[in-house]
C-alpha cells in the first residue's frame, strides 16, 4: 500500500516512552502511517496545521496545554478531524469532556496493544469508538447534573485541604458561597462529607478536569500554616 493511501497518524503525549510503545504497534501495519509527534496540546496544534493528520491519538494530561484544550482548539479550526484519547483515567466525567470536546475515540493506555489498531481503523472509518466499561460508566451517570467548573475548582481546592475560608479567598467569593458549592457538590455526587466528594470526584474524573486551571491556584505552604 502506497504512503498516500495509508491513515496518516499524529500521536500527542508528553511521555517518550509512551510515543515510543504506540510506534511499535503500528510500525508493521501497511495501512498506518505516523507522520508526526507532540508533547503537550500547544504542539499538537501546530502540528496538526502543518501535517493534516487522518487521526490524531491525543494524551489529556500534558503540560502548557491539556488534551481537551488542545480537542478543542483543533475542533474549531478542523470540524472533521478525527481525535482519539489517550487516557490513564477511566472516569466517566473526564470521558463525557473529552467527547463533548470532539473526541471521537477513547482507549485507556492499559489497553493500547488490544484496542489502538482497530480504534484506529474505526474511527478513520467514521465511527466512534468507546471502551465498554467507560460507555457504561457514561450511562449509569447520564441523567446526573455534572459539576460546574467553579464547583471542580472548590473541590480541586478542598482535596488538597485547604479550609472554605482559604477557597474563599482565592477564589474571590464569599466563605458563605463557598459552603453554598460544597452543598451543591456533596448533592450532585451523593457523598456525605467533604473527603467523599473528593473520593467519588476523584474516581469520576471531575478532579482531573480541573487540575490543569488550578495548579496555578496551589495553596503555598505559608499561606496554609496561617489559616
Amino acid at each position: 500500500m502506497s504512503a498516500m493511501k495509508k491513515i496518516k497518524i499524529l500521536m500527542v503525549d508528553d511521555h517518550p516512552l509512551l510515543r515510543e510503545g504506540i510506534a511499535a504497534v503500528i510500525h508493521d501495519e501497511e495501512d498506518l502511517l505516523i507522520v508526526g509527534e507532540a508533547a503537550n496540546g500547544r504542539e499538537a496544534i501546530e502540528s496538526f496545521r502543518k501535517l493534516h493528520p487522518d487521526v490524531t491519538l491525543m494524551d489529556l494530561q500534558m503540560p502548557e496545554m491539556n488534551g481537551i484544550e488542545a480537542i478543542l482548539a483543533i475542533r474549531r479550526e478542523c470540524p472533521s478531524a478525527r481525535i482519539i484519547v489517550l487516557t490513564t483515567y477511566e472516569g466517566d466525567a473526564l470521558a463525557r469532556s473529552a467527547l463533548k470536546a470532539g473526541a471521537t475515540g477513547y482507549i485507556l493506555k492499559n489497553m493500547l496493544r488490544k484496542e489502538l489498531l482497530e480504534t484506529i481503523r474505526a474511527v478513520h472509518a467514521g465511527r466512534r469508538r468507546i471502551p465498554p466499561e467507560i460507555a457504561a460508566e457514561l450511562a449509569e451517570h447520564y441523567v446526573e447534573d455534572a459539576l460546574s467548573q467553579r464547583e471542580i475548582e472548590v473541590l480541586q481546592q478542598v482535596a488538597e485541604g485547604t479550609s472554605n475560608k482559604i477557597i474563599a479567598s482565592h477564589l474571590s467569593i464569599s466563605e458563605a458561597t463557598v459552603k453554598a458549592h460544597m452543598k451543591n457538590i456533596l448533592m450532585k455526587l451523593g457523598a456525605s462529607d467533604r473527603t467523599h466528594a473528593v473520593t467519588i470526584a476523584t474516581t469520576r474524573g471531575f478532579l482531573m478536569m480541573g487540575s490543569q486551571a488550578n495548579k496555578a491556584n496551589a495553596v503555598a505552604p505559608e499561606t496554609e500554616r496561617a489559616r
